[in-house]
C-alpha cells in the first residue's frame, strides 16, 4: 500500500458521550441534532472523497467502531476486577475498567461502513483497513469485513502480552472460523501498546529475534501492518513523567503510564535527537534507541534492519506466503508450525519462539526441499523430526498430498 489516510475519532460521526465514561478517543465537538448528524456523516464521506480524488491507495480507519455512541447516552457497565484482563491492554490500563457496551460498536456503524465501501468501490484498487477494538474484537472484525463493508480489519489480539504459540494459533483460527471469507490483517505492534520486543520479553534477545517476529507475522495468511521501529528491533522507551505527552498517561500516572513509550521519534542517527529534527522533538530519543539508529544498523550487515530487508525481499518471491491458505500443524510451548498451500503446492513454516533449541515431531509431513534465503537461523529436518535453533525458523516445500 502506498499513501493512506487515517480517519481517527472524527466528530463528524459521534454523539455526545456520557460524562462518566473514561475518554478513549478524545474529541471536544459532538453533534447535537439528528439533522446535524446526517450532515456530518456526509462531510465525513466528502473528506474521504477529497483524498481519494488525490490518488491515495487506501484508508486506515482508526478506531472505526467508535464512530457512534449509544443513542440513549447510557453509561458503560463497570467491569469487575477479576474480569479486567482485556486482550491487547495491560491490566493497569483504565480502558479495561468497563464493559464497552455503549461507547462503541453500535448498530448505526454498519450502514455507515456500507456507505464508505460504496464510495471506495468507485475508485479501482483502493482498499480500506479498519482498526477495531471491542469487547469481542474478533466478532466485530468478522461483522465489519462482510461483503460490502471493509476490505480488512485488524484487532488487538496479537497486541497482548501473550506470545505463546497456542495463543497465536487460537487467534488466527478463531477469526478464520468466524469470518471464513474475510481477508485478515495482522500486527504485533502499534502506537497504543508497548513495543513487541519488550511486551513479549525479548529485550535481551539477539538482533535476529526481532526479524523472526516479523517473519512470523508475515508468514500468516493475510496482510501485515508494520509499526515504525520494528525493523530496528526497538524496545519500549522509558519516558519520565515530566516528558510525557499522552493525556491518558498523564491523567492516570503512575498506575498507567500511557503510550508515549512506543511513540518516541524514529532514531535515524545516533545523536541526542536521533536525526529526527533539528529542534526539540515532542518526546525524547532514549539512549538505547540511539545505539540502534538506522545509520548504525546500515553499517552492520548482521543488524535487525538488514535482516528485515532481506526477509521482505525474500517474502515477495514466496507466492504461497502472499496468497495461500493456512492450516496449523502444531503449537507447543515454544514452537508454532503451519502449512501455507494452494492447488499447486504447499510449504511448511515453523517458528521456535524460545531462545533454546527445540524439536518438533511431525511424522506425517513429507518434505521435498528446504526453502532458504530468508536470512534467519534455519532448522533441520530428518524423518519427520524438525530441529530448530533458538529463535530459529524452518521453511520447507512439501510433497503433494
Amino acid at each position: 500500500m502506498g499513501a493512506s489516510l487515517a480517519l481517527a475519532g472524527v466528530s463528524a460521526c459521534t454523539r455526545q458521550p456520557p460524562e462518566k465514561l473514561v475518554p478513549y478517543v478524545h474529541s471536544d465537538k459532538f453533534t447535537l441534532t439528528e439533522q446535524r448528524r446526517e450532515l456530518d456523516l456526509l462531510a465525513s464521506l466528502d473528506n474521504i472523497r477529497f483524498w481519494l480524488d488525490r490518488g491515495v491507495d487506501g484508508l486506515r480507519l482508526d478506531a472505526i467502531n467508535f464512530c457512534f455512541h449509544d443513542a440513549q447516552l447510557r453509561d458503560n457497565p463497570v467491569r469487575p476486577r477479576d474480569a479486567r484482563k482485556v486482550t491487547g491492554f495491560k491490566a493497569d490500563n483504565p480502558y479495561g475498567y468497563q464493559w464497552h457496551k455503549f461507547n462503541n460498536t453500535q448498530p448505526e456503524m454498519l450502514p455507515f461502513l456500507e456507505q464508505i465501501r460504496a464510495l471506495l468501490d468507485r475508485y479501482p484498487g483502493v482498499v480500506a483497513l479498519g482498526e477495531i477494538s471491542s469487547d469481542d474484537s474478533t466478532a466485530t472484525v468478522a461483522e465489519y469485513t462482510q461483503p460490502g463493508r471493509l476490505h480488512m480489519g485488524y484487532s488487538f489480539e496479537l497486541l497482548s502480552n501473550d506470545s505463546s504459540p497456542r495463543h497465536i494459533r487460537a487467534t488466527v483460527e478463531n477469526l478464520r472460523t468466524r469470518a471464513p471469507e474475510s481477508w485478515p490483517c495482522w500486527t504485533i505492534s502499534n502506537h497504543d501498546v508497548e513495543r513487541v520486543v519488550s511486551r513479549w520479553g525479548w529485550s535481551n534477545s539477539p538482533s535476529h529475534a526481532a526479524t523472526q517476529l516479523s517473519a512470523l507475522v508475515c508468514a500468516l495468511r493475510g496482510s501485515v501492518c508494520v509499526f515504525q521501529g520494528e525493523e530496528l528491533g526497538l524496545g519500549e522507551a522509558d519516558v519520565p513523567y515530566e516528558a510525557l505527552r499522552d493525556p491518558y498517561g498523564i491523567a492516570f500516572w503512575p498506575i498507567f503510564k500511557g503510550r508515549d513509550g512506543c511513540r518516541t521519534p524514529m532514531p535515524w542517527e545516533s545523536s541526542e535527537r536521533g536525526g529526527f529534527s533539528s529542534g526539540k522533538p515532542w518526546l525524547p530519543v532514549p539512549t538505547q534507541h540511539q545505539a540502534l539508529s538506522v545509520a548504525a544498523q546500515e553499517r552492520d550487515p548482521s543488524s535487525a534492519l538488514h535482516g528485515f530487508r532481506r526477509l521482505l525481499a525474500w517474502r515477495r518471491q514466496q507466492e504461497l506466503l502472499i496468497s495461500g491458505d493456512i492450516e496449523f500443524l502444531a503449537a507447543t510451548d515454544s514452537v508454532l508450525a503451519f502449512r501455507r498451500f494452494d492447488a499447486q503446492g504447499a510449504l511448511l513454516a515453523a517458528f521456535n519462539l524460545s531462545p533454546d533449541a527445540a524439536t518438533l515431531e511431525l511424522p506425517r509431513i513429507v518434505v521435498t526441499r528446504a526453502i532458504t534465503g530468508h536470512g534467519l537461523p534455519e532448522g533441520r529436518h530428518e524423518s519427520g523430526n524438525f530441529q530448530l535453533p533458538g529463535h530459529g525458523v524452518a521453511f520447507f516445500q512439501l510433497a503433494a498430498r
